[in-house]
């Protein structure tokens, strides 16, 4: 059972709004990512009050996601987000498995039976920006730290220009990504596996390409490259990288560069600047506790290979805003549907998990011997007529509120 505990946090950063702490919120959402945003788009749409509260002082740029699944496209339709998404995407109807530069298979998303029978690509900038218009502006700057439930209303202790700040929310929903999961649980109990494995990433130019809305892996000895297409010519690419090497930048952008060389030549030089990061597992049995609730990385983090992430949160938060919507305008929580809504998205977490451990696995280095086998599995996999099944999983198709 989830347990909330204060965490000191510093509050030095100047916040956008001064009426924080003048009364008491309906709803409050504690991060300004695309999952709180969504979150809170969705309940001002409902006509519920919302406040934001945000650590950072500006919306960043950095994330690693960049796919917006059909499941998620489905359930922000109606809202009109989706409209204002694709606008903006680049719709990825197929991917490719590649090897030593010849065709293993293909995952074919348009030959799905679902609404929108690609994965919408863009930059998580763009996402938070479109996700954005029509949520309330956030309160930047603001360090909650402690969420601490009622019976009747949970208290929220924020530093704000540097000073301690109190108020009272009838909901609170944290959505801060992995750094706020100590807001809503003890140590000790969400368990959380480190893998070993590490990527080097970055976004380049390659202009005009004759496969330049499909997306690539490249499956070979040395390891998982992945390959992405963005809007504006350009592509995001995802290598796996050998653990303790080198970290300095420009180490980076020189292993990158390696890793394009040989199976992405055209895009090697036009590489500039790369990050590494490493991946976890993270999966909260839990999402709620009375009057506080949990989504997104806070409660689940799985590797970004599959690209799952980022959507988990925001199936989370479509499907969570109209039950607050509903507690707040009748007063009474909707109790059978608030557990209905945790256990399948804890158990939709639990298969996107498993999922991305596949997808791990098969990423990794393997001496040359093995790697033929790796090639051999991959091809039966995305065979008739079990590629459907693999394009269903792709593409989000297993989520429980798909």
């Amino acid at each position: 059972m989830p347990r909330i505990q204060a965490h000191a946090r510093d509050a030095s950063c100047p916040s956008n709004r001064s009426t924080w702490g003048a009364g008491v919120a309906e709803v409050t959402v504690v991060g300004a990512g695309p999952v709180g945003m969504l979150l809170a788009g969705e309940l001002a749409r409902r006509g519920i009050e919302v406040d934001v509260l945000e650590r950072r002082p500006a919306s960043g740029d950095g994330s690693r996601a960049i796919g917006v699944h059909a499941p998620v496209l489905a359930a922000l339709e109606a809202s009109g987000v989706t409209e204002r998404l694709l606008a903006h995407a680049v719709r990825v109807r197929r991917g490719e498995a590649r090897s030593g530069g010849r065709l293993l298979g293909v995952v074919r998303f348009d030959e799905l039976s679902t609404r929108f029978p690609f994965v919408a690509t863009l930059p998580q900038a763009a996402t938070e920006a479109v996700l954005a218009d029509g949520a309330p502006e956030p309160l930047r700057g603001a360090n909650v730290m402690a969420v601490l439930p009622g019976a009747d209303g949970v208290l929220i202790r924020t530093g704000v220009l540097g000073r301690p700040v109190e108020q009272t929310s009838g909901l609170v929903v944290v959505a801060s990504g992995s750094g706020g999961r100590d807001l809503a649980y003890r140590a000790g109990a969400v368990p959380v596996r480190e893998y070993r494995d590490r990527y080097v990433m970055t976004d380049a130019e390659t202009g005009p390409r004759s496969d330049g809305e499909v997306a690539v892996v490249h499956l070979d000895s040395v390891g998982v490259l992945e390959s992405f297409p963005l809007p504006d010519g350009r592509r995001r690419f995802v290598a796996w990288d050998p653990p303790g090497r080198d970290p300095r930048p420009d180490a980076l952008v020189a292993r990158m560069r390696t890793a394009l060389e040989v199976r992405e030549e055209s895009a090697a030089s036009a590489v500039t600047e790369a990050t590494a990061f490493g991946v976890r597992r993270v999966v909260a049995p839990r999402m709620r506790n009375g009057r506080v609730f949990v989504i997104g990385d806070a409660a689940h983090e799985v590797s970004p290979i599959g690209g799952q992430g980022m959507n988990l949160g925001l199936l989370d938060a479509a499907t969570l805003a109209p039950l607050l919507a509903q507690w707040v305008r009748t007063g009474a929580a909707p109790e059978p549907d608030l557990r209905r809504w945790e256990a399948r998205r804890v158990a939709s977490a639990r298969t996107a998990a498993r999922l991305a451990a596949v997808n791990t696995a098969l990423g990794r280095a393997l001496p040359r011997g093995l790697d033929p086998i790796r090639r051999t599995a991959v091809r039966s996999m995305l065979a008739p007529p079990v590629a459907r099944l693999f394009s269903h999983a792709y593409a989000m198709g297993l989520d429980a509120d798909a």
